[in-house]
C-alpha cells in the first residue's frame, strides 16, 4: 500500500506553466523542471482540473503523462494548457524515480494562480509563466 512505501524528499523537481509567444497569441504549456546535478527517470505525471465556476462543480478529463528519462538540470515538456481551465485547481502529480529511490509530490495552482501579476522570468526555460515549487 502506498502508506507503506518509503518516498524520499522532493528537491530541485518544479512545475511551471509558460507563455510562448506564437503568432502574436499565448500558447501556454506546461513544463516540468529537474534542477538536480542528477538524471529522473520512469516519471509518471497525472495532470487533472476540479473545481467550481459560477456555484457548478467543474472538473477536466484526467491525463496520464510518463517521461523515460529526464537528464540532470535540465527541462520537459508535459503538455498544453487553456486558459479557460485556470479558474480551476491544476493537479500535477509527479512521482518519479532517482538513485534507485520513489519520489512523489502534488503541484497544485489553485484557482487563478496564472494571472499577469504572478508571471515571472524562468531562466531554465527562457519564457515568462508561473513556478510552482
Amino acid at each position: 500500500m502506498k502508506k507503506d512505501i518509503d518516498f524520499g524528499k522532493v528537491e530541485g523537481i518544479y512545475v511551471s506553466i509558460a507563455r510562448e509567444e506564437i503568432d502574436n497569441t499565448h500558447v501556454w504549456k506546461v513544463f516540468l523542471i529537474n534542477e538536480n546535478n542528477f538524471e529522473i527517470n520512469n516519471v509518471l505525471i497525472n495532470s487533472k482540473g476540479y473545481g467550481t465556476k459560477d456555484g457548478e462543480a467543474q472538473k477536466t478529463s484526467t491525463l496520464r503523462h510518463f517521461i523515460e528519462l529526464i537528464p540532470a538540470n535540465s527541462v520537459a515538456p508535459i503538455e498544453t494548457i487553456q486558459p479557460d481551465v485556470f479558474h480551476l485547481n491544476n493537479e500535477y502529480w509527479v512521482s518519479y524515480y532517482a538513485n534507485e529511490k520513489l519520489f512523489d509530490k502534488k503541484f497544485i495552482f489553485v484557482p487563478d494562480s496564472i494571472v499577469e501579476a504572478n508571471i515571472q522570468y524562468i531562466p531554465q526555460l527562457d519564457m515568462e509563466g508561473v513556478l510552482h515549487s
